[in-house]
């Protein structure tokens, strides 16, 4: 949720006043994407041929051995048509494929790959004209506000460059038989679609970002990113229609009925340790602190390797295939955009223990930010774990958006952790993230974003908001049917801290609220505490944006604030009453087989036994 955009209140806020504050350049992170764009222009010159050779292949001979008459130039051939008819924007389907090469020899098959490569290719220039603005005169003349939404959109920009490129190599075509692909090692039809969602999220993050940004950077950037988010749509659309994944495709399932088969024993399966984790990641989640032997020991003392968690980050080598351990010793930790990014990957920071490592931060929109920069703590680099830690921003319920931890690393872990805030406390911006036995808290949207990601064992505390607010734990931001997000809440304790439950009568409580067209949330076999309102479900500012669209479902739980008698009449509301339909938002099925969880170490429950 951008700045601007409030929470449930009723509070005006035409008396506040944002403060000041300086945002650093980016040149040199320019210099770097510049420099990264050169090996993206490589990949997309190879994958151009492997096309171009497929197209060939694609042209066959008649029966009677007389070539193919080429399609006319500007007409869409029968595949490209059936193609585009999938997609949510179909025009632009149909003409950014004639726009590119041999589109019109390729069969449907052909022309998954081609959709990507296309798409990769107007993401990387829109990364390129738009990073040379920091070196011109608009970058000096930026408002604060503007540079930090520009600063986002270059990061998100480079980050979907890469989960496209990582798309395309995997549905690429091998040179062995025509349409053909090859997968590098571990990838799967789930990784794909949770990349372009990623790709999809990034976008929409960007471009809600840019809605607070004035000037000429707000038209110019408008320019860059133009199309980019319709024609990632059109690739996830395509490639599911090609069969790849299977999802609800955010209308309720009385509509749609996909609910795919299943057996008793897995949907009954239990796991000490998830399928997807080293054995040394297993025992590092599970031995005590002081029996791991780390890379880096942050220490404020002066008793370790270095003094500050942002050192300890530098020293983490870039792509790393091995578990880099960072633990940070007792103490309170206040640092300036603290964040793992893209490039540093399978990198673990473990703490003392809730409560004594305590990374804070108060950065909140009312300083010129957007939500996105607001984090205290923030990782991108895929393969993150966190362990034994807090993560808190301190800025208060008046000063609004203001995250304490953000990530959008895919296959990132979250075990026995707090997460403290008031409004958008836990941001789960994108790819798949598991949360186990943490406490957060928070008061508006308390926990929001489009990752795909699962609260197992977890206690969600609603805080007592500002006068007039409403709680609400979550707000989910599924803009398209076919990305495969969504928040699933199981085994967990919905509870409110003292000074709530003192006064909960003038402070209702929801489960959740549509931020997005296809919002995806559920809650199962979960306690539900008296604080929670009858009605479950709150409207998004009172209105009826995404009533119909929107899932949203209870499955088995309990507790005073579990009734679902009075609960909402929505279209897009459901009770769970299938343990087919519930088990599709396990770890063992949601988030992509938990095939990489055990190599965490973190235990998990596969499927809905408790």
């Amino acid at each position: 949720m951008e700045y601007g955009r409030l929470g449930p209140t009723d509070l005006s806020r035409a008396d506040e006043t944002p403060v000041n504050r300086p945002r650093s350049s980016t040149t040199a992170n320019t210099k770097i994407i510049l420099f990264s764009l050169l090996a993206i222009v490589l990949i997309v010159a190879s994958a151009i041929s492997a096309v171009l050779v497929t197209v060939v292949r694609s042209r066959a001979s008649t029966d009677d051995g007389r070539l193919k008459e080429p399609t006319l130039a500007g007409k869409p051939t029968q595949a490209i048509s059936r193609t585009c008819s999938r997609t949510r924007f179909p025009d632009l389907c149909v003409n950014s494929l004639l726009d590119f090469p041999g589109s019109t020899a390729a069969t449907e098959r052909d022309l998954v790959h081609i959709s990507f490569n296309m798409t990769l290719q107007h993401f990387s220039k829109a990364l390129y004209i738009s990073a040379a603005i920091s070196s011109s005169g608009v970058y000096a003349s930026m408002d604060p506000r503007s540079r930090a939404a520009y600063d986002d959109c270059l990061e998100l920009l480079d980050e979907s460059v890469d989960a496209i490129a990582r798309s395309l190599t995997t549905v690429s075509p091998s040179g062995a038989s025509p349409g053909g692909t090859v997968r590098p090692l571990g990838s799967s039809s789930d990784d794909v679609l949770t990349w372009l969602s990623a790709a999809l999220t990034n976008q929409e993050t960007c471009a809600e970002g840019m809605e607070g940004a004035s000037g000429a950077v707000k038209s110019q950037m408008a320019n860059n990113l133009k199309d980019l988010s319709e024609l990632v749509s059109n690739c996830l659309a395509i490639f599911s229609a090609s069969g790849a994944g299977d999802d609800f495709s955010g209308v309720p399932i009385q509509n749609r009925r996909r609910l795919m088969a299943m057996r008793k024993e897995e949907v009954e399966e239990k796991e000490d340790f998830p399928k997807w984790l080293s054995k040394r990641d297993r025992r590092l989640l599970s031995l005590p602190v002081s029996a791991v032997q780390a890379d880096v020991i942050v220490s404020k003392d002066g008793n370790g390797s270095v003094k500050t968690i942002a050192e300890a980050i530098k020293k983490v080598p870039e792509y790393g295939n091995r578990r880099f351990v960072i633990y940070i010793k007792a103490g309170r930790y206040e640092e300036d955009n603290l964040k793992v990014g893209r490039k540093k990957t399978n990198v673990m920071i473990i703490g003392d223990g809730k409560g004594k490592t305590v990374i804070t931060g108060g950065r909140n929109v009312l300083q010129e930010m957007t939500t996105f920069h607001t984090a205290s703590f923030a990782a991108s680099g895929s393969g993150f774990i966190a362990r034994d830690m807090t993560f808190e921003n301190y800025a208060g319920p008046a000063k609004h958006q203001a995250v304490a931890l953000r990530l959008s690393s895919d296959h990132a872990v979250v075990y026995r952790c707090n997460v403290i805030g008031y409004q958008d406390t836990c941001y789960v911006h994108s790819n798949r993230q598991f949360f186990r036995e943490c406490d957060i808290y928070g008061t508006v949207d308390f926990i929001f974003g489009n990752a795909a990601v699962v609260f197992q064992n977890c206690s969600l505390y609603a805080r007592k908001p500002m006068p007039q607010q409403k709680n609400t734990i979550t707000a989910q931001n599924r803009k398209d049917p076919n990305q495969n997000t969504g928040i699933s809440i199981h085994n967990c304790r919905i509870l409110a801290t003292s000074d709530l439950q003192a006064s909960k009568g003038s402070f209702p409580t929801y489960l959740g609220r549509p931020w997005k067209m296809y919002a995806r949330t559920v809650y199962m076999i979960s306690y539900i505490g008296d604080h929670v309102h009858p009605r479950g479900w709150l409207e998004w500012n009172t209105s009826n944006f995404a009533l119909d669209t929107c899932y949203y479902g209870e499955y088995m739980n309990f507790g005073p604030g579990a009734a679902i008698g009075q609960r909402v009449k929505w279209a897009g509301y459901r009770i769970i009453t299938s343990t087919v339909e519930a088990s599709r938002f396990t770890v063992g099925q949601f988030i992509s087989g938990s095939s990489w969880l055990p190599s965490t170490g973190v235990a998990f429950i596969s499927g809905l036994s408790t």
